[in-house]
């Protein structure tokens, strides 16, 4: 007789994945725990408390919909809040939904193996235990397993030495510090506004500039609070259909086909508006057409070049070896105005690379920067990085990672793989480019619903269909060729093509075919019974 599993789901990580799809699974019935090695549930907004963290989505569509109650007793302050008032919220969330009964905290998963005789999975936890689950899900994230700089000499640093994702929760003393910084990516930009007003002496090496929307960040009015609640199912029915998971209506025309002056004012009305606003609702081909984005981009250089008063520094901080969209492009507050300050001082390393770190700073050119303080802000193995750091072992003793240098890394709508049956991912590679949020409650309740199906109809396995692995590939390189992500990404080297990790495969790491699309996909997988999922009866 096969011994029941302990759990009907265990679902590794409490951030905002892991607390949506124990909710969900929940409210299907199923005995589900939540393994998570920190000491409180957060997930990256609980590991990443560097100074200046925040969303760069607006609060009304970065948060979950499916809780009324959630909804009209939490209060944001903030247009885009901070990493402290998001880590408040998530906490809230599980607070008022009583999730933390059903989460294991300051235990991490070493390692997990699907057993094919009792088509369960073999958990095994940091506290020496073992437990065993019918579904076995990932919910650990896109960014979290943070990446140094590839840097001779890191360890001979005699001053203190930081990485913006391991923060100490205590914090730092900076004040009139010799402080460097290294990584210009969100962390980087985040970082730079927040600490430039209170360092000594502040170096900031730079190996590519970005293009940077401003925005401004007002407090929340009690009435703005009201509508929000008020018309929030609309917000989200907006959110969930839109490209990027956003509350903003598509533009309607292309950057070319109006006058430049009207072009112009378009471009002033949204850089005033700030944030996603800027990328989305100026234009409807900044994304998609080499023209329309390089016309974005030469606006831009002339807002950098209106603000930083060293012409020098200006022209250092405009990207010219990509355009528009080459990145993710993130929200600013205040990071060109910083260059402004006398004690600011920005550092090519494009021409003249760092070419070691010392005991007492670091070498660029053949000189010697002192410093106190040296801050990587140098990201994450963006997409797969988690997935590959832990034995994921399938059926035949397949490792993922193996898999993924074989078959790629999205699977079956970058959900399930062939091979490891009963295993699901949130937020896996080649899901949606978009805001966070939308796609990871989406998919909680596709995957409730999609395990709810298997078990009404005595279905023991849900695996994707070899074939739907080989359409999911080609259809997510086929739609980041058809964006301008694709080839500027390249110049840029973007992490959504692996391109920010030395040595890591060049592939497409996320959806851009748009969330909307992604969402009628995945409604067809639901419509067809879940059989491109239903590997081991169709295949």
């Amino acid at each position: 007789m096969t011994t029941k599993p302990d759990y009907d789901a265990l679902v590794i990580g409490a951030g905002f994945s892991g607390l949506a799809v124990l909710h969900h699974l929940r409210e299907k019935g199923l005995k589900t725990i939540v393994v998570d090695g920190e000491s409180e549930v957060g997930g990256t907004w609980w590991r990443n408390n560097y100074p200046g963290v925040r969303t760069d989505s607006e609060y009304s569509y970065y948060s979950f919909s499916f809780s009324k109650e959630v909804r009209e007793e939490w209060a944001w302050t903030e247009r885009y809040p901070s990493g402290k008032e998001v880590l408040s919220y998530l906490q809230f969330v599980a607070d008022r939904l009583d999730l933390r009964k059903d989460i294991m905290l300051n235990t991490r998963v070493t390692k997990a193996v699907y057993n094919e005789a009792d088509n369960v999975w073999d958990v095994s936890l940091s506290n020496g235990s073992t437990v065993t689950a019918t579904y076995f899900i990932s919910g650990m994230g896109v960014l979290s397993r943070p990446i140094w700089p590839d840097i001779p000499g890191r360890e001979k640093f005699k001053g203190r030495l930081l990485h913006a994702a391991e923060w100490p929760r205590e914090g730092v003393d900076l004040k009139g510090k010799r402080v460097g910084l290294i990584g210009l990516g969100a962390s980087g930009i985040q970082i730079t506004p927040t600490i430039a007003p209170e360092v000594g002496e502040f170096y900031v090496f730079q190996r590519q500039p970005n293009f940077i929307v401003a925005a401004t960040n007002p407090k929340v009015t009690p009435e703005e609070l009201a509508h929000v609640r008020a018309t929030y199912d609309e917000i989200w029915e907006r959110a969930a259909n839109h490209p990027f998971g956003v509350d903003m209506v598509p533009a309607q025309y292309s950057a070319k086909e109006v006058t430049p002056e009207e072009r112009q004012r378009i471009f002033e009305s949204k850089w005033d508006e700030g944030g996603f606003h800027f990328a989305n609702e100026c234009f409807n081909d900044l994304a998609t057409d080499h023209e329309s984005s390089e016309l974005a981009s030469e606006f831009i250089r002339g807002k950098i070049r209106e603000i930083v008063k060293d012409p020098a520094t200006a022209e250092l901080l405009c990207p010219k070896d990509y355009s528009f969209n080459g990145k993710r492009v993130p929200t600013g507050f205040g990071f060109y105005d910083a260059f402004n300050l006398p004690h600011v001082h920005l550092i090519d390393t494009k021409t003249n690379p760092i070419t070691e770190i010392t005991e007492k700073g670091l070498i660029v050119d053949g000189k010697e920067y002192e410093l106190d303080v040296l801050i990587c802000a140098t990201g994450f193995d963006a997409m797969t990085g988690n997935l590959t750091g832990l034995d994921i072992v399938g059926r035949g003793g397949e490792v993922l990672r193996d898999k993924f240098k074989v078959d790629g890394i999205g699977g079956n709508l970058g959900i399930m793989y062939n091979g490891f049956p009963n295993f699901m991912v949130s937020l896996g590679p080649q899901t949606p480019y978009s805001n966070l949020p939308v796609p990871i409650q989406l998919g909680a309740q596709w995957m409730a619903n999609a395990i709810d199906f298997a078990r009404k109809n005595n279905i023991a396995v849900l695996e994707a269909t070899p074939e739907s692995e080989e359409w999911w590939g080609k259809e997510s390189e086929r739609a980041a060729k058809a964006t301008v992500m694709y080839e500027q990404g390249k110049k840029a080297k973007a992490w959504f093509l692996g391109d920010n990790v030395p040595g890591k495969p060049r592939e497409i790491q996320v959806y851009m075919g748009g969330g909307q699309v992604y969402q009628d996909y995945c409604r067809q997988a639901v419509a067809d019974d879940y059989r491109s999922f239903r590997a081991p009866e169709f295949a």
